[in-house]
Parts: structure tokens; C-alpha cells; sequence
């Protein structure tokens, strides 16, 4: 009586190629599910990011919107980045 599947080598190639392709989506998904973890770790990335960042005003508005800081803080902070 003939066990397994009967397809031989081409049988064992199947499965390989078959955990080839699921392990590369798990990579896959993973990456997609966090994108700041896998484009931080490219350094041609990173310094593209700094090319757009933010100035230390838009930086300042920005945190006195959001009521990080107050309005005498703001204005003492603006005037030494204006100096």
C-alpha cells in the first residue's frame, strides 16, 4: 500500500515554495501593520523625512494650538527664536 501522496520530489518542492509564499506574507501584512517601525530603520528614508520637517516656529504654534504651553511661554519662546 502507498503511503503519503504519491507526487514524490515535486511534492517536497510544493511545500517549500508553499512556506516560502506564507512566510512572505506574514512579512508582508506585518510591515504593512507598522510602517514608522520598517521606514525608520532605512537611513535614506529618514533623511528624506528631515527634508520636510518642521520648523522650531510651526513647532512653537503648533504646541501653544494645543495649550501645551501658555501665552507668556509662547511669546518668550517666539521672541528668542526670532533673536
Amino acid at each position: 500500500m502507498m503511503m503519503g501522496f504519491g507526487l514524490g520530489g515535486f511534492g517536497l518542492i510544493f511545500m517549500l515554495f508553499l512556506w516560502v509564499v506564507v512566510i512572505g506574507l506574514v512579512v508582508w501584512l506585518v510591515g504593512g501593520l507598522f510602517p514608522r517601525i520598517t521606514n525608520t530603520a532605512s537611513p535614506e528614508r529618514a533623511t528624506s523625512r528631515t527634508s520636510t520637517a518642521e520648523t522650531p516656529l510651526e513647532v512653537l504654534r503648533r504646541r501653544y494650538a494645543r495649550g501645551e504651553i501658555s501665552k507668556a511661554e509662547y511669546e518668550q519662546m517666539r521672541q528668542a527664536l526670532e533673536a
